[in-house]
């Protein structure tokens, strides 16, 4: 199981860095095209630089922006990379610790999975618009539904992820007692 979850995870990384990658470009690009307009001689020899073409690279940054948070979030970000509040709960007994992982587990489980009917909802009127800059560009299909469709599937894979720990925890106790090996970290 452990290599099929390195193999997502690497999966993972590599497709968020593919994505900052993408955004990072679409930057340049609209930096080269600004300043570019500036100067009347390549306007006027270089028909493609017309600033007006060009609209679509903010959306589409702004998009990539939402997807890379989101994403990353639900499939790279681990529990310990988080900054947390954990003064009393270092101070507890394991026992305790238990119950603490329990409860909030199972409370972030539960109000993401909660909010995810809402959301659908929201995405029901979403199905409907469209973007502003991007139908242009990847066809009329895209709408933004289809953009914001990634906070669905982080709420779904967040939730299932807290409520996986809560119920390790219920099952099999804390395991946070030891010290955190970090050597698997080196060379990330």
């Amino acid at each position: 199981m452990k290599p099929v979850l390195k193999w997502i995870t690497r999966l993972a990384e590599f497709m968020a860095a593919m994505m900052m990658a993408a955004m990072f470009a679409t930057f340049i690009l609209q930096i080269a095209v600004r300043y570019s307009a500036r100067v009347p001689w390549i306007e006027e020899t270089i028909p493609f630089l017309d600033p007006s073409l060009y609209g679509w690279t903010l959306e589409f940054c702004l998009a990539l922006w939402v997807w890379i948070v989101f994403f990353g979030n639900a499939f790279i970000v681990r529990r310990t990379d988080h900054v947390q509040f954990d003064m009393l709960y270092n101070l507890a007994s394991p026992g305790l610790r238990r119950i603490f992982l329990v409860i909030s587990g199972t409370a972030i489980c539960v109000g993401l999975l909660w909010s995810l009917e809402p959301t659908w909802e929201k995405f029901h009127i979403l199905r409907l618009k469209k973007t502003a800059t991007l139908s242009g560009l990847f066809g009329d299909w895209l709408r933004m539904r289809d953009i914001y469709m990634v906070y669905a599937g982080f709420l779904i894979i967040v939730g299932l992820r807290f409520g996986w720990s809560a119920l390790q925890a219920l099952l099999y106790g804390v395991r946070d007692d030891m010290p955190v090996d970090r050597s698997e970290d080196v060379g990330k």
